[in-house]
């Protein structure tokens, strides 16, 4: 197997952690990181091509730091793994404006600080791999997880703008679409700071299922999320969208099922969305 240089986010606990011990036990070289680097402790003893570094991917600073270091490490960078991310608790009338912008400061615009730091790179080097861990709620809603979805839905638009941008770069781009897994993720979500009563019977049993994730058996266990990722990493032509455990299908069949029937119901002559294509004319300049 061709040894590979590799950037995870995320590092602290659950899947990012089972990434990095797996890589590390490969003999791959790879930057371990998390915004608390005390909590990465021992990974660098698994293997010699092991680093750790602190990174808070809200900070553009360290962002630029980690990638330099990285490269100055390793020689270059093939695979960035943008895992690191929480969830937002909240229907939308409960988060306010503050908690959506760091929702969206973590999930969105960390990975795409990362990007702007890691692109150049690739450019010169004639290509690189984009892994973003997303999830079932880039295309499920689900009561409760309004600013993680939102968040979610515009990770996944990103992915797609950057694979169909820097493709011609040798740039290639997965979006995992995670289903449930057994982690910390349910204990740490952020609970909204002006909570509605009227709502607990719509988001109730979300929260209660999240907390719940660790000890049930509809989820997967973090190794299964460490070999998705090492499998679609050495991939020549990876996929754009890969569902990861059996929920994630569960999950996304019937949503996706859902959404051609309305694409379908839409071609129907009573629906003013529904033109000939002769009739649809381009803008005129003005």
């Amino acid at each position: 197997m061709t040894q590979r240089r590799w950037l995870i986010t995320g590092c602290s606990s659950g899947l990012g952690r089972a990434l990095a011990e797996q890589l590390a036990i490969d003999g791959e070289q790879v930057l371990v990181t998390a915004r608390d680097v005390t909590a990465l402790d021992g990974i660098a003893d698994l293997g010699p091509g092991v680093v750790t570094a602190p990174l808070d991917v809200t900070d553009d600073a360290q962002c630029a730091t980690a990638v330099e270091l990285a490269t100055e490490r390793f020689g270059g960078l093939d695979v960035l793994v943008n895992n690191a991310g929480y969830g937002q608790f909240g229907v939308v009338e409960e988060v306010t404006d503050a908690e959506v912008a760091a929702q969206f400061d973590t999930n969105v615009y960390g990975p795409w600080r990362l990007l702007r730091h890691v692109l150049p790179h690739w450019r010169a080097q004639g290509g690189g791999h984009a892994i973003f861990s997303s999830s079932v709620s880039g295309v499920v809603a689900f009561p409760g997880l309004s600013a993680y979805t939102a968040s979610k839905f515009a990770l996944d638009g990103l992915a797609e703008a950057l694979a169909a941008e820097a493709g011609s770069f040798g740039v290639k781009v997965t979006i995992l679409q995670l289903g449930g897994f057994a982690t910390s993720y349910g204990d740490k979500v952020h609970l909204p700071e002006r909570p509605i009563d009227a709502y607990r019977p719509v988001s109730g049993g979300m929260l209660g299922a999240l907390r719940g994730m660790v000890d049930s058996d509809q989820v997967s266990p973090p190794a299964l999320f460490a070999d998705a990722v090492r499998h679609v990493a050495g991939l020549p032509e990876p996929p754009l969208r890969l569902p990861v455990g059996p929920s994630a299908f569960a999950l996304l069949e019937p949503a996706l099922v859902a959404r051609q029937a309305d694409f379908e119901a839409a071609r129907g002559p009573a629906l003013p969305g529904r033109h000939a294509a002769a009739d649809v004319q381009p803008a005129r300049a003005r």
